[in-house]
């Protein structure tokens, strides 16, 4: 058993090696210290990896804004990249609006120095137990 990422098994945020900080009242936050596999050709953040994390830091922003849900699934997402992402990594996630089924999320990457690298957003359909 793997570890678990604000109470859900994600293998491949284990692969990335991604360390979770919390996911509470609609915010998220995670780090990322990158190493030389997830680099591209120019030596910085692949924007695979960059993705990857803005997606995970905003679908636990969207799952710590409700009760008794199974998860979230990705609607949709649009990432702007403003710079290299290098070092460690800073996701956050927001939720700007919480509906009954889906939710509209914000992510931002920052870096060490706090500068902003990367910045998304998203629509998460929330997946509930069946009554």
């Amino acid at each position: 058993m793997g570890k678990t990422y604000f109470g859900l098994e994600i293998p491949f945020l284990d692969v990335l090696q991604v360390e979770p900080e919390f996911a509470e009242n609609g915010h998220s936050r995670i780090r990322l210290t990158l190493r030389p596999e997830l680099l591209n050709s120019f030596h910085v953040a692949h924007g695979g990896v960059v993705m990857s994390i803005l997606d995970f830091a905003m679908a636990a922003a969207a799952r710590s804004s409700h009760e008794h849900i199974l998860g979230v699934i990705t609607i949709d997402m649009t990432t702007s990249f403003l710079r290299p992402s290098k070092g460690i990594l800073i996701a956050e996630g927001k939720v700007l609006k919480a509906g009954s089924t889906v939710n509209y999320c914000e992510g931002s990457i920052f870096n060490e120095a706090g500068q902003l690298t990367a910045k998304s957003t998203g629509s998460f359909m929330l997946r509930r137990a069946k009554a």
